[in-house]
């Protein structure tokens, strides 16, 4: 007698012979579908700002003191407007602000950014398109000591010649006098001047140490390669200057105890601080918040 299975034993057994099939099938497209309801579930840039300085219990004037990121700026940013950015290199940098501000990681925040503005970190924008009007400054000429010593002895040697050249005739004229004639009149020789050295022209790097103050701090900020916008504060709060800076353009600022500054393409701009050049490692693009006192030059 021989036993076989049932007919619903046999339907299990190919529903379990089809379901590894159709699991395999079905896999890549659920993750694909998962990965869009999440991507589609994140919130925008300036929600997601707005709301985590809400839950720190910010004002938007508290985050403009802190970040020195303009009011206007910042409500543009909450809602997602990046066009008073000034361009992608400023807004990815007040985004980087002020989500550190609000305590929220700016890497993502980036990313997304990055997602929605062409998919990668902008380049900086290169200085000579959009100063192609701007007069090249030649660099200041050094005088040739050189060739001024070597002008400077051929006169010597020459005037030396000439005066004992013009000793013979000298005596005689006064063979001539001594014998009654009347010597006719003459004019003494000139005697040629030394070629001075031309004066020295001066650096432009010595404007920014010349009638420094001793008991102030002096700080000057130059844009020799490219334009940036930048602010600066006395120790009081009070603001010396808020604006762009065009290339080929500087300024400078004193107090009496200490100079705050915010540069916002830190990479295009050249600092003296009470007369000394600050050496610095800026990239192109980045932020930079610095304070300086009587002490320095050394990073704020």
């Amino acid at each position: 007698m021989s036993i076989g299975n049932s007919p619903e034993d046999d339907r299990a057994s190919d529903d379990r012979l089809d379901r590894p099939d159709r699991v395999a099938d079905e896999s890549p497209a659920d993750e694909t579908q998962a990965a869009d309801r999440q991507a589609d579930a994140r919130l925008p840039i300036g929600r997601v700002l707005r709301q985590a300085r809400i839950d720190a219990g910010l004002t938007v004037d508290e985050i403009s003191t802190s970040t020195r990121v303009r009011i206007p700026i910042v409500h543009a940013i909450e809602q997602d407007d990046f066009s008073r950015c000034g361009g992608d290199v400023y807004a990815r940098g007040h985004i980087r602000t002020l989500a550190r501000a609000v305590g929220v990681d700016p890497a993502p925040l980036l990313a997304q950014y990055d997602e929605g503005h062409g998919g990668r970190p902008p380049a900086p924008t290169p200085a000579a398109p959009l100063f192609e009007a701007e007069r090249i400054r030649s660099e200041p000429r050094r005088p040739n000591w050189t060739a001024a010593m070597v002008a400077a002895i051929v006169a010597v040697i020459g005037f030396v010649g000439f005066t004992a050249f013009s000793g013979g005739d000298d005596s005689d004229s006064s063979k001539s006098v001594a014998e009654g004639s009347t010597p006719a009149n003459t004019k003494p020789a000139e005697k040629p001047k030394p070629t001075k050295p031309a004066d020295p022209k001066p650096d432009p790097s010595d404007s920014a140490i010349a009638g420094v103050p001793r008991d102030k701090v002096t700080v000057k900020v130059v844009a020799p390669d490219g334009r940036s916008w930048i602010s600066a504060k006395d120790h009081s709060g009070r603001t010396l200057f808020d604006g762009v800076l065009e290339q080929g353009q500087d300024k400078t600022f004193q107090d009496k105890q200490k100079i705050d500054l915010v540069l916002g393409d830190a990479g295009a701009i050249e600092l003296y601080v009470n007369g000394k050049q600050v050496d610095n490692e800026f990239e192109p693009g980045q932020v930079e918040r610095l304070t300086y006192t009587k002490g320095d030059p050394q990073a704020g």
